[in-house]
């Protein structure tokens, strides 16, 4: 496939549609994302006013948000940096009383007389070890100021080390993970209306009772000098409150008012936008609240298809396999869009002479034969 700007790259998405990923001529390529798939957004900023002080201003947010290996690396260190420094001051007391080079003296700490018996006695004392080969004694106030510094401190240290590891443990975004979005979304008629439809599914054993669907179209708006400019535009969608149970499929209606109701699908090739989903809700298990999101790039959207059932009725359970969770099917589809569907245009190009409701589309070798006067799609039950 070519154009006036170059060639195209062009996918197979199930043996259904074909769909445009970009244009790759000279400097061109695919467009960036807004939103990657796992929800993650690719914006790095730059020159930010204050650049670390808002992180060390927030040190706990901080620590929950790093990666494990650096929170492993930061725990590790808080203790052992922590046990050098008092080990440090451990044997500069007793050096400066002559336990170093004296052993009749009576020491301040007994058996430390150098480095290496400070640390240890430092490592003890914070630990709570107590091996009993070394302890404080009472000829020197100051050391006994230190080790009363170093028991405080140790408390504080162990409160804050294990609230942040327990807090990263308990993070929204692993139960995030946990609740996923179908890999494409798709078009098909609902009642008679044009329907944009995507899957949301919990693949935990605690399902979720009550949740929040969201959904937005957004675009960027390319100002001089490269600059852009982003514009969000809400969808409506089709019963808000999911009970995820079961997986759902989440309705949005391509009706006037819809920022998709005048595309059809080879209009959806030309357009550059990005529908950014999300689904909101508090885990029974810890009440905290938790969001996952996607987005879908007009490739990823699936015109004149339906998702698989994947519920069945067994004895003593329902049982969903998962397995069809991403799997689509043909069903009979207009294609051209809501808008011309409202207003009863019918298809010109391709159309079949023989019957003026029905055109033939003819992808990847198969010859698909789609009625524009079709009502309904086959139902596709989402709910017990």
């Amino acid at each position: 496939m070519s154009t006036e700007s170059g060639e195209q790259v062009v996918i197979d998405t199930y043996q259904t549609t074909v769909h445009t990923l970009g244009r790759q001529n000279g400097k061109k390529g695919r467009r960036l994302r807004y939103m990657q798939k796992d929800g993650r957004f690719p914006v790095v900023f730059q020159k930010a006013p204050g650049e670390w002080s808002p992180y060390l201003m927030d040190i706990f947010t901080t620590l929950v948000e790093i990666r494990w290996r650096v929170m492993l690396l930061v725990f590790s260190l808080s203790y052992i940096l922590s046990w050098l420094f008092f080990g440090l001051c451990y044997w500069l007391i007793a050096y400066v009383h002559g336990d170093i080079g004296d052993v009749d003296i009576n020491p301040c700490v007994d058996n430390v007389r150098g480095f290496t018996g400070a640390f240890l006695f430092s490592m003890e004392t914070q630990a709570t070890i107590g091996y009993g080969f070394r302890g404080m004694t009472e000829n020197c106030m100051v050391a006994i100021i230190v080790v009363t510094i170093q028991d405080v401190f140790s408390c504080l240290l162990d409160t804050i080390v294990i609230g942040i590891v327990v807090a990263k443990m308990a993070s929204a975004r692993k139960r995030a993970q946990t609740v996923g979005f179908s890999s494409c979304a798709v078009v098909n008629l609902r009642d008679g209306v044009l329907c944009l439809s995507w899957r949301l599914g919990d693949f935990r054993g605690n399902h979720i009772l009550e949740g929040v669907a969201g959904a937005k179209i957004v675009r960027h708006v390319k100002r001089p000098l490269g600059f852009i400019v982003m514009s969000y535009q809400d969808l409506e969608i089709q019963n808000r409150d999911i009970v995820l149970a079961t997986p759902a499929t989440i309705i949005h209606k391509l009706e006037p008012g819809s920022p998709l109701y005048g595309l059809g699908p080879d209009d959806l090739l030309g357009e550059e936008f990005e529908l950014v989903v999300s689904f909101t809700y508090t885990g029974d298990s810890t009440g905290m609240l938790h969001q996952t999101r996607t987005s879908y790039m007009p490739a990823d959207i699936r015109w004149g298809q339906r998702f698989r059932d994947m519920m069945k009725v067994g004895k003593k359970h329902y049982k969903v396999d998962y397995a069809l969770f991403n799997e689509t099917t043909w069903v009979p589809v207009p294609t051209l869009s809501a808008e011309e569907y409202d207003r009863g245009r019918r298809p010109v190009e391709g159309s079949d002479s023989r019957s003026p409701l029905t055109s033939s589309v003819k992808r990847n070798g198969y010859t698909c034969r789609l009625n524009s006067d079709v009502t309904e799609e086959v139902l596709h039950q989402t709910c017990l």
